[in-house]
């Protein structure tokens, strides 16, 4: 079976990956799992949450997206993110320059979310055509202070900060600039859609919402998109969920963007969105919380008992039903190349 590109099949992980996972430790509390951002390792009175991604598919930012996707991931535990690690791959053509601006970046968004870079690796490799960065982000709390992808309770609504598509819209403004502004996109319009890299942190919402309570799960859609993340969230909690498609707000850019290379903005990698299951309770405190703090928020669904309900229901009335999917930047980077 050939691979698609991005994020490896849940049926492959399920058969192949998560059945070769070393020595069982008592101290790991939460291990590989389908729809979770993290592991947590319990070290005496502390939680140690622990989260590794690469990025792949940038170059321009790729140093900042290291950084910021990976300490997004701790976040959504509810924990502040604290170290990163990182291994960096470079191709034949790399010179230091490119060493310069990947690390320059890393260090301006470590400093900004007030992390230390405590170690990795870098390297010149063969057969690559651009450069990737993997890393690796943890943070500690209280033993057991925390959340995961995997909490969400029936009723519970779910809520998405900012908007679809978030990193993958600053991805193809940045990437396909000159393609898009040869197709008579407006300068201005590619510009603000480039600054959305200034968006794509979600600690601050992360912890602002897990602080203020009632907050049963949180999780990022990143490959996949908004999406690709509900489906995730809601598998990983054994339940269903029904969004609405009207609901889910979708910038301008990431419209006109996403209608020039025929992609599904609900389909495009959203780092820089975040998911939030609330108690139904809680949701106006936690809306207006967010909205005082410069943050958007939608109420855009909630989750069903029933685990085989996984709905999303399109403007226009029809229902799908959510599944797996690959993410659609992939698409768009192959076209018109």
């Amino acid at each position: 079976m050939k691979l698609p590109f991005g994020k490896v099949p849940v049926e492959i992980l399920e058969k192949i990956v998560f059945k070769n996972l070393g020595t069982k430790r008592q101290e790991v509390v939460l291990g590989p799992s389908a729809g979770f951002d993290g592991a947590v390792i319990d070290l005496g009175e502390k939680s140690l949450i622990v989260s590794m991604d690469p990025i792949t598919g940038a170059v321009e930012q790729i140093g900042w997206l290291a950084v910021n996707v990976n300490a997004n991931d701790v976040a959504t535990f509810g924990v502040e993110p604290a170290f990163f690690s990182s291994c960096i791959l470079l191709p034949e053509n790399a010179d230091e320059q490119t060493v310069e601006t990947i690390c320059s970046q890393m260090n301006r968004a470590s400093k900004n979310l007030r992390m230390a870079i405590i170690g990795g690796h870098c390297e010149v490799t063969p057969g690559l055509a651009n450069p990737i960065v993997i890393g690796c982000a943890m943070g500690v709390t209280s033993k057991g202070k925390y959340v995961t992808a995997g909490g969400a309770k029936p009723g519970d609504k779910l809520i998405l900060t900012k908007s679809a598509g978030v990193e993958g819209t600053a991805i193809l403004a940045t990437e396909r600039y000159d393609l898009l502004l040869k197709n008579g996109f407006d300068d201005s319009l590619l510009k603000s859609a480039q600054r959305f890299f200034e968006k794509i942190s979600v600690v601050k919402e992360a912890v602002l919402a897990f602080k203020t309570g009632g907050v049963n799960a949180m999780h990022d859609p990143t490959e996949g998109g908004v999406l690709g993340g509900v489906y995730e969230m809601a598998v990983a909690s054994n339940l269903g969920v029904k969004i609405f498609e009207e609901k889910i707000p979708v910038a301008k850019e990431t419209v006109e963007i996403c209608n020039f290379f025929r992609i599904d903005p609900l389909k495009l990698i959203s780092s820089g969105a975040l998911l939030i299951a609330s108690k139904p309770e809680y949701v106006k405190k936690i809306v207006e919380k967010l909205d005082k703090n410069g943050i958007e928020a939608s109420v855009i669904g909630e989750f069903l008992a029933a685990k085989d309900q996984l709905l999303l229901v399109r403007e226009n009335g029809t229902i799908e039903v959510l599944r797996p999917t690959g993410d659609h930047l992939w698409l768009a980077l192959s076209k018109h190349t």
